[in-house]
């Protein structure tokens, strides 16, 4: 799904546009001739903010600027997966240090993606595994309301779960 590109300065379409300035100062509904030649006089670019109203609103600003600011801004609003990697023979105070930057990510909004990699005769002792992954998880859910995404799935390097918050 590609997203439709911003209409700039003679590609507006409208023969009458709402003008805003980059500072915020409204200057009213004038035609797109007069807001191309305001804008030119600045040495910016007319810019259709919001196309479906009539008349449409255009602002006076820097289009790279503006374009810039609108994918920063598409990047933010998506959750993020964060991965935390648990060993086999993980100790208490390691398991406990991984909980908390979990349950960071998750209070930030982010996915936690849980990694128990399994190398040689660990592979045999999945069961042991799951064990620890469930412990995390339940060590997790003392803190945050969380749910697992899926089962514990076992991959060719190991075992891997998804939780995120309720």
């Amino acid at each position: 799904m590609k997203k439709k590109k911003t209409p700039i300065n003679n590609e507006i379409r409208a023969k009458e546009v709402r003008v805003v300035s980059d500072q915020g100062e409204h200057f009213g509904i004038l035609s797109t001739e007069e807001a191309l030649r305001m804008a030119e006089e600045r040495g910016l670019d007319l810019v259709e903010v919001t196309g479906n109203v009539d008349p449409p609103v255009c602002k006076i600003i820097d289009y790279g600027k503006f374009s810039y600011k609108e994918k920063k801004k598409g990047k933010s609003s998506k959750p993020q997966m964060k991965s935390v990697r648990l060993g086999f023979s993980i100790s208490e105070h390691d398991m406990n240090t991984r909980v908390r930057s979990a349950i960071k990510f998750l209070k930030a909004g982010n996915s936690v993606r849980i990694v128990l990699p399994l190398r040689g005769r660990e592979k045999a002792l999945g069961d042991v595994a799951k064990e620890k992954i469930n412990k995390f998880i339940e060590l997790v859910g003392e803190e945050e309301n969380i749910r697992t995404e899926g089962e514990i799935s076992r991959e060719p390097r190991g075992l891997t779960v998804t939780i995120s918050k309720k």
